[in-house]
């Protein structure tokens, strides 16, 4: 078995993933008391609950990219067996924009119902989920570029085919960035769609996990 280097960064990550993906829960707002007391007659409690759905959509598609991306980061560093300090900047400047996933979901809760500014809000929720496919791609490339942070005997085809996998996040994000400017809707349904998509492991991911198991077997 070859000796990890990356359990900090792993270990660190993590952290930064449970705060980011608890963050979102604040953004759901509970009804108080005074609201109730409102004389108008369609006041209740459960109207008040049902008008914050915009809350809990924002806050179901943000937790699955937040959750999907740290499935997939976890993927990634089952074969990323070393680290230097170009590696650990990228993996931060991808943290940074998972912690900041909970600005555009608030924005995304708080305006996406109203009729002249939600398209603003979907742009900048669909602008900060390119980024992240981005910084996700390009930490992704630089440790497996020559395979110098990845395991040995490695299998070079599916390393080239999941570099080939990874450049249609960017590109299918942009189209729901495109749909934000004019339909909001359809570009949530396309971001939250995209994270589903993208929680499942890629035929190229499981060829080069059996790679490393059978070259683990063989080192028994």
């Amino acid at each position: 078995m070859e000796e990890k280097e990356t359990n900090r960064l792993e270990a660190f990550s993590d952290g930064v993933f449970a705060v980011a993906i608890t963050l979102l829960v604040l953004n759901i707002k509970i009804p108080g008391l005074d609201s109730l007391n409102n004389p108008l007659p369609d006041k209740t409690l459960w109207r008040m609950l049902r008008d914050e759905w915009p809350s809990l959509v924002a806050y179901i598609t943000s937790f699955a990219t937040i959750g999907i991306m740290w499935i997939n980061h976890h993927r990634l560093f089952v074969h990323i067996k070393r680290t230097d300090t170009g590696l650990l900047l990228l993996n931060l400047l991808l943290l940074l924009i998972i912690v900041f996933i909970p600005v555009p979901t608030a924005l995304l809760a708080e305006y996406v119902a109203y009729p002249t500014d939600h398209h603003v809000a979907a742009i900048i929720y669909s602008a900060t989920n390119v980024v992240l496919a981005i910084c996700f791609n390009l930490l992704w490339r630089y440790a497996s570029y020559h395979n110098r942070f990845l395991g040995k005997n490695v299998d070079t085809r599916a390393v080239a085919a999941i570099n080939r996998q990874y450049l249609f996040g960017p590109l299918l994000y942009l189209i729901a960035f495109g749909l934000a400017w004019f339909n909001t809707p359809a570009s949530i349904i396309v971001n939250f769609s995209l994270a589903l998509f993208f929680a499942l492991p890629g035929r190229s991911l499981r060829q080069l996990s059996s790679s490393y198991a059978s070259t683990d077997l063989s080192q028994e």
